[in-house]
């Protein structure tokens, strides 16, 4: 039998593990290569949901089940192009979350969020987790030489950010195309081919990547600008 562990399953990351560290589970949907964090408190059983797909979000909101957690927020890092986020369906398996973006994405949720703004459940804040402030850059793909080094969106401010942090921050991409799950600040500052380049170089290159088109942005930025599958109520 396979001792490895199945990529579609639902995984705790232990590296996060403690009391003083935030429940943190790890799912993957194959066709985007889409990552989505689950993040709770184990006293007070409040939770967040980063990225949820629509496909997998049944998957996801049986696993907060399971563990006996309340979703409080059901969050989207931006308007997705490869795939319709799960957020207004968790809305309807879950009563109680709430959809969230930011405002500056143009698209419809619960609660929109700005520059500076937390997402907080229980003891912790998202994006922040813990004393040595392990943490999530959404547009860094790691080690990622190809397409999609980084969502090109965001690239100014993931080089400032990565050059800011301290070394032995880990990161968690949102997509997996090369099967790494995790890095440090340091390993992506050394060895990503894109972030070893000077802001200038970096900057020039993400502006003319030429990309092809997402396969399911025809579909899918329509929907996430209605946060999915359901209209939020505000």
């Amino acid at each position: 039998q396979d001792s490895q562990p199945c990529p579609h399953r639902p995984r705790s990351l232990g590296r996060l593990g403690g009391p003083e560290a935030p429940w943190p589970f790890l799912m993957f949907e194959p066709v985007s290569c889409t990552y989505t964090y689950l993040l709770g408190d184990r006293e007070s059983r409040e939770a967040v949901l980063i990225d949820p797909v629509l496909e997998t979000a049944p998957r996801d909101a049986q696993l907060v089940k399971e563990l006996g957690l309340r979703l409080l927020y059901a969050v989207n890092t931006h308007c997705h192009a490869d795939h319709v986020t799960g957020s207004g369906l968790l809305r309807s398996l879950l009563p109680g979350c709430q959809s969230v973006i930011s405002r500056l994405s143009g698209a419809q949720a619960d609660l929109h969020i700005e520059d500076g703004d937390s997402i907080r459940f229980g003891r912790f804040v998202s994006w922040v987790l813990g004393p040595q402030e392990e943490g999530g850059l959404d547009s860094l793909n790691l080690r990622e030489e190809g397409t999609v080094g980084c969502a090109k969106t965001l690239y100014h401010s993931v080089h400032e950010k990565i050059f800011t942090l301290p070394g032995d921050c880990l990161v968690y991409p949102a997509h997996d195309y090369r099967g790494f799950t995790v890095s440090t600040v340091e390993e992506e500052r050394t060895l990503n081919p894109r972030l070893t380049l000077s802001c200038e170089e970096f900057v020039k290159l993400m502006d003319n990547l030429n990309l092809p088109k997402p396969q399911q942005i025809d579909f899918a930025v329509p929907a996430n600008m209605r946060c999915g599958v359901q209209t939020p109520t505000s």
